[in-house]
């Protein structure tokens, strides 16, 4: 609890510095923000933190002392301004869109990404994979792509993504995704996930205890602080499990509620910003936490597979309340500074 309240204090602090930098100071620090979070995700390849990896499979915290530290949370505040760098950059060059500047710009995106998809592989971390994946799609949209290229891009997808859950459902499928880099470990989540309690003292024994944890908490709550239910790293991934058994359905409610309208406060910015490097800004951190609460939550709840996602100011971790934090301080800078920023004149398709 200590040093979740130090982590906090950390946070309220860069809220305080980062409110003030302006369109022009965050345009000017991008390209180094993003080269420092690629050297920094570079060099936990070699100086990871070997214990957390042998427990978790990944290779994704730096430990100095007793403190860990994930730098994929700061990773995806510089990738998200980077890639409203680019997008930005092309709208302007591009005044006049067209179906080849489109892909020009996909490209773009794509060039900037891949560094950024490789380390985190590299790192093994799955989960981290699927939030940088959400933020590119997020941005993918906004960024004023057709939706000649937009709709089959959505297709495929859906396609490629009922393929795999076939696939996995078949011991042919099982062993084909072996050989592109599926692990066992990853195959044991989907089976949770699509039986719970197929095994609940085994491999299922995380998700079917919290879905028993959440249950249990009826409408109103077992009271704070009264668990009868054990779950693994409730603390952390599994916090959502805390909130249902503690205060319930109104309790869980009440917090997806809130989750709602500051979710709901940042897309309205999207769309007030005048500023498009702004609003391309707030259109990555809106997706980088609506994942997290999505995913986190769908999870605990068993409606999507477990990932290892934190529940953004919620979940035990320094570094993704510092991350997350950061991006509140991003969206709060845009409203501070809105007042001297002339506008860019978003870009009109021929």
């Amino acid at each position: 609890m200590v040093m979740q309240g130090v982590w906090y204090l950390v946070g309220a602090l860069a809220v305080g510095i980062i409110i003030h930098f302006d369109a022009k100071l965050l345009w000017r620090i991008t390209p180094f923000l993003y080269v420092i979070g690629l050297a920094v995700m570079l060099a936990l390849l070699k100086y990871y933190d070997p214990t957390l990896a042998a427990s978790t499979g990944s290779k994704n915290w730096f430990k100095i002392g007793s403190l860990t530290f994930q730098p994929a949370e700061l990773m995806k505040i510089a990738y998200i301004l980077m890639m409203a760098l680019i997008i930005t950059k092309h709208s302007v060059a591009h005044k006049v869109r067209s179906l080849k500047s489109d892909f020009g710009l996909i490209f773009k995106m794509v060039l900037v990404s891949i560094p950024v998809f490789g380390l985190v592989l590299a790192q093994k971390d799955f989960g981290t994979m699927l939030v940088f994946l959400a933020i590119f799609a997020g941005m993918f949209l906004m960024s004023g792509i057709s939706w000649l290229i937009i709709v089959p891009v959505i297709v495929a997808a859906v396609v490629l993504g009922g393929s795999v859950i076939f696939l996995v459902t078949t011991d042919a499928g099982r062993e084909l995704l072996t050989h592109v880099g599926f692990k066992n470990y990853q195959f044991a989540r989907i089976d949770s996930w699509i039986d719970p309690f197929h095994d609940p003292q085994g491999k299922s024994f995380q998700l079917a205890h919290s879905l028993m944890a959440i249950g249990s908490g009826g409408m109103l709550g077992t009271g704070y602080n009264v668990s009868h239910v054990y779950v693994p790293v409730r603390e952390s991934d599994m916090i959502f499990t805390v909130i249902g058994e503690n205060f319930g359905f109104v309790g869980g409610a009440f917090v997806i509620l809130l989750y709602f309208i500051l979710i709901y406060r940042m897309i309205r910015l999207c769309f007030d910003m005048n500023n498009e490097f702004y609003a391309y800004i707030a259109s990555g951190i809106v997706m980088m936490m609506l994942f997290h609460v999505f995913e986190n939550i769908g999870a605990n709840i068993g409606l999507l597979p477990l990932t290892g996602i934190p529940l953004p100011f919620i979940s035990q971790g320094g570094s993704s309340i510092l991350g997350n934090m950061i991006g509140i301080g991003l969206i709060l800078s845009m409203r501070y500074q809105s007042a001297d920023k002339q506008p860019i004149r978003r870009t009109r398709r021929a």
